[in-house]
């Protein structure tokens, strides 16, 4: 009962629009206050403290640091101008040059929101030159940004990777290495989505054709140039792979190194990067990771009372005794997720969701490769659904559309984006191929 009140008063916090992260700690600690009285005010921060406080979880802020570092040091525009050229020229060129810099800048960040908010100040108005309505611009950048939690360094893959050590033992550089083929198949699911749109749509094609500018086939030597110059910001995600893949650091040593790398780069190589940037920079990365880390201690109060109240063992036993089909409880998994992630973000939902699914799905022999994976899809959809996705506000801020109009621009990608998610939960080897490959 206890629990229901909490999963209750938690979905009337977020009706009533209070932030997540405080909808998640007022329902957790009503809950622990009714349970056990005040005396149990000490256990609280006890329990926040814990959760925080992982040497795996330190991973967060630094890989915050090296992005925010990217993001002064000019990278997401020499990323843009190595796909101009090397993409620009052709039919629809200017959608493959989005998702192409979308997905490099995906690998660097980490993250889904600053994934679009790098990149959509250059992308939606170089869309919109060649013809996009601002609406469908924005749809397609907030869609390509959810490729920020699938691709490595993943902020996600960190937080799933420590919240279900407690059920099965599963690396992050496993999940690192696994996210890449789905993320290549989900850019693959937004180009052809575009591509798709463009050619049903006759009135598009129309205004695409009489307002794209003329733009010749670069010479191969400027596109050798522009790659040169691109090359290391790309060197980022090489670094933490190549070093995780051949031991010589954890994922969280490696963060620390895609610090010094980006300051390197951004101070010595581009030299956008000042050192009257450097307090700035420090004082973003330090909200960003800020906030990240308070809704893992807040959420780690919510995970712990469906813990110690074995509300997972009571749902996986009534779970299973109405089916113990594997296809049917991925489905039902994914659609919890798939609702879920259109109101909450994936750290909230990781530690809502894991503690009660996963049981389940290990139970019925799903590989925790693929849970991790078909998960953080899930999720990642949810960056750019509506009502609440995270995505669709950063674009609209962006633009200056309202996000009401970017939603009716997101049809086309969230269809190819479930189709993807539907490919990693049934074949396994989407997720499983690569990392099984390196011997991971």
């Amino acid at each position: 009962m206890l629990t229901a009140l909490m999963f209750v008063l938690f979905f009337i916090l977020i009706f009533i629009n209070l932030p997540v992260a405080f909808a998640l700690g007022i329902a957790a600690v009503v809950v622990i206050l009714l349970d056990s009285g005040w005396s149990s005010l000490g256990l609280i921060p006890s329990i926040m403290y814990s959760s925080i406080s992982s040497f795996t979880l330190l991973a967060i802020p630094f890989f915050v640091l090296a992005g925010v570092i990217m993001g002064y040091s000019g990278i997401s525009k020499r990323l843009i101008d190595f796909a101009y050229l090397a993409f620009g020229h052709r039919k629809n060129g200017i959608v493959i040059v989005a998702i192409v810099a979308a997905f490099f800048f995906s690998a660097i960040s980490g993250s889904g929101p600053a994934t679009v908010a790098a990149m959509g100040a250059l992308l939606i108005p170089a869309l919109i030159q060649n013809g996009f309505p601002a609406n469908r611009a924005s749809a397609l950048v907030a869609s390509s940004g959810s490729l920020g939690i699938i691709l490595p360094p993943s902020i996600a893959f960190i937080v799933f990777g420590v919240i279900s050590s407690d059920f099965t033992s599963v690396s992050i550089s496993r999940l690192f290495v696994a996210g890449i083929v789905p993320g290549i198949l989900l850019a693959v699911g937004l180009l052809v989505a575009s591509i798709f749109v463009s050619k049903q749509n006759k009135q598009l094609m129309k205004a695409r054709n009489e307002a794209a500018p003329v733009i010749e086939k670069a010479p191969l030597v400027d596109v050798l140039k522009a790659f040169v110059k691109a090359l290391l910001g790309l060197m980022i995600p090489v670094i933490i792979l190549g070093g995780i893949y051949s031991g010589m650091f954890t994922p969280t040593e490696a963060a620390v190194i895609a610090v010094f790398y980006a300051l390197i780069v951004g101070l010595f190589f581009y030299r956008e990067l000042k050192l009257k940037d450097i307090p700035k920079i420090l004082i973003d990365a330090s909200v960003q990771s800020a906030v990240i880390m308070f809704i893992i201690g807040v959420a780690s109060l919510f995970s712990y009372i469906i813990t110690t109240q074995q509300v997972a063992s009571t749902i996986t036993s009534s779970v299973l005794s109405l089916t113990a089909n594997p296809f049917i409880l991925l489905l039902m998994t994914a659609v919890i997720l798939l609702i879920v992630g259109a109101f909450i973000d994936a750290i909230s939902a990781f530690y809502i969701f894991i503690p009660l699914l996963m049981p389940i799905l290990l139970e019925v022999g799903v590989d925790p490769t693929t849970i991790g994976v078909m998960m953080t899809v899930s999720l990642a959809i949810g960056l750019f659904t509506p009502p609440v996705g995270l995505n669709l506000f950063v674009a609209s801020g962006i633009s200056g559309v309202s996000s009401e109009s970017i939603v009716r621009g997101i049809g086309p990608y969230l269809i190819a984006s479930i189709i993807v998610l539907l490919i990693v939960m049934y074949v396994p080897i989407v997720s499983n191929g690569l990392p099984d490959l390196l011997g991971m």
